[in-house]
């Protein structure tokens, strides 16, 4: 075999390149398509990692021609998509680009989209490799997926794959998710069902990997013996905005912990896979998160929270009760906070604690590590007041990087020991900037990488974890109200101070 003279063993993008292959967007009108999706189409098309002959089918209850569907496909590469809008690039992405009108449930609209996928594998050279991707409420999903079952896309060609990209949530308790895993396996395998997680494709998530496990100088400490806790936060500074239909009832804890949280913990908390492959990474987060327990003591340990009016930007903001499309009754929570522990030997004895609210004071999502105590200090306590604990803390949004913080002296006659800190940031170490989670997750689920996406287990075990929880809120009245823009309930607080720790400020 002659290997190509145009390729550079240096180009390190060669392994990532698609081969050839087809998305089929369900849902493709929804904002995560128009924002989300298709401009991430449009940066993997430009930074040269799609195939030449890659094809779009968009599928929603528009009445659109092909040109319609590419206008609105053009209107949001132009708008949101991260790298710079090239004519050439778009013609070629817009020859590959269909739009089949229908309802989930109407036959003739799926026999078409059956021949318009046939259709794009003669003219496009798509090889019969087709992702289809359910970018629509999780009650869609059965009728969707046996759907492509009972009109034969399911099943490819031989020689070929077929998959399936469904999106969060994944049930909304333990019953639900196993009845839309059971549902959603009898069409495809496991190996072929691919549950995005945007916050696994985000570059800081991946680095805590990296931080980890490609150097020497964190992982003899990352353990007991020198971790005094761990807090896991994610923060928003918006409200519901429109999206009451489905958060309602829903709430933080469902919404955020659930998912992106438990994967950040298990990520953070895991040992050493055997290698760097799907079958290694979740036979390790499946080991943590089994061992994750709950507090004996769930009204001590699990705090519940729902924003009420205040200022925030400077504007004065409504109430969640008040937001529109909300009942006054509403008991969802917008905050919510649990301490976790892990009962393994690395980790025995060390809380974990993990929030997430909306209407906090900053949008934030990190990770910090907090450091004991040097065990016996020489200096005087006034010399050391100013000092706090030694933490390292991953910031996966929006400033993506790493900080180290640490005790230093004070310029001066004196000894005085005060907090500074070491920062690595992103944008500042690299020259490329970090590609969006959903160019990254596109691209795996292209390749049949699935390394970043949660298998079943995982979802299901989160459940288990979770739905203690919500059953104890559920009997115990309603969330405690904190005010818009501050850093949510006193009761959370409360939590930690019980401890004798404090929640970190980002």
């Amino acid at each position: 075999m002659t290997t190509n003279p145009l390729r550079d063993a240096r180009d390190r993008r060669l392994p990532r390149i698609a081969g050839p292959s087809g998305l089929v967007i369900f849902g493709v009108t929804g904002d995560l398509s128009r924002k989300k999706l298709m401009p991430a189409v449009y940066d993997l098309s430009n930074r040269g990692l799609l195939p030449p002959g890659f094809s779009l089918v968009g599928f929603a209850r528009r009445d659109w021609a092909h040109e319609d569907f590419a206008q609105v496909v053009h209107d949001s590469v132009k708008r949101y998509a991260r790298t710079p809008f090239r004519e050439e690039v778009w013609r070629q992405l817009s020859e590959g680009m269909r739009f089949v009108p229908g309802a989930f449930d109407d036959d003739d609209a799926f026999t078409t989209l059956r021949s318009t996928v046939e259709e794009l594998d003669k003219e496009r050279g798509t090889g019969g490799n087709f992702a289809f991707y359910l970018s629509v409420p999780p009650k869609y999903f059965p009728t969707v997926v046996r759907q492509l079952r009972r009109h034969g896309l399911s099943q490819a060609p031989p020689g070929s794959w077929r998959r399936a990209v469904i999106e969060k949530p994944f049930g909304h308790d333990l019953a639900s998710a196993q009845e839309l895993n059971q549902i959603v396996h009898e069409v495809f395998t496991p190996e072929e069902v691919f549950r995005i997680d945007h916050y696994l494709g985000k570059e800081t998530v991946q680095n805590i990997l990296a931080l980890r496990f490609a150097n020497t100088m964190f992982e003899p400490i990352w353990n007991r013996s020198y971790v005094d806790h761990v807090q896991i936060t994610m923060a928003e500074d918006i409200g519901i905005g429109g999206r009451a239909g489905y958060y309602d009832g829903i709430g933080a804890a469902r919404d955020v912990i659930q998912n992106h949280l438990l994967q950040l913990l298990a990520l953070t908390a895991m040992e050493e896979p055997s290698a760097f492959d799907a079958e290694s990474l979740v036979t390790e987060k499946l080991k943590v998160l089994r061992a994750v327990r709950l507090p004996s003591n769930l009204a001590r340990h699990t705090v519940r929270g729902q924003y009420t009016a205040g200022w925030q930007g400077g504007e004065k903001v409504l109430g969640y009760l008040d937001e529109d499309g909300i009942d006054r009754g509403s008991t969802t929570d917008t905050y919510a906070a649990v301490r976790l522990e892990v009962d393994n030997r690395r980790w025995a004895g060390v809380p974990f604690y993990l929030r997430t609210g909306k209407r906090l004071g900053r949008r934030v999502t990190e990770i910090a590590v907090v450091f004991q105590r040097a065990p016996y200090s020489p200096f005087n306590a006034t010399d050391t007041q100013e000092l706090g604990r030694n933490a390292l803390v991953i910031r996966v949004q929006p400033d993506e990087g790493v900080t180290v913080r640490f005790g230093s002296k004070v310029p001066g006659t004196q000894m005085e020991i005060r907090d500074v800190t070491m920062d690595f940031a992103y944008g500042e170490s690299f020259t490329e900037s970090s590609p969006e989670a959903y160019e990254r997750l596109l691209l795996d689920v292209l390749l049949g990488d699935a390394n970043l996406f949660p298998r079943h287990q995982e979802v299901e075990r989160s459940w288990e974890i979770l739905d203690p929880v919500e059953e104890f809120w559920a009997r115990a009245g309603r969330p405690e109200p904190y005010t818009a823009g501050t850093w949510g309930p006193k009761a959370a607080d409360d939590m930690l101070a019980r401890d004798g720790r404090s929640w970190r400020r980002p």
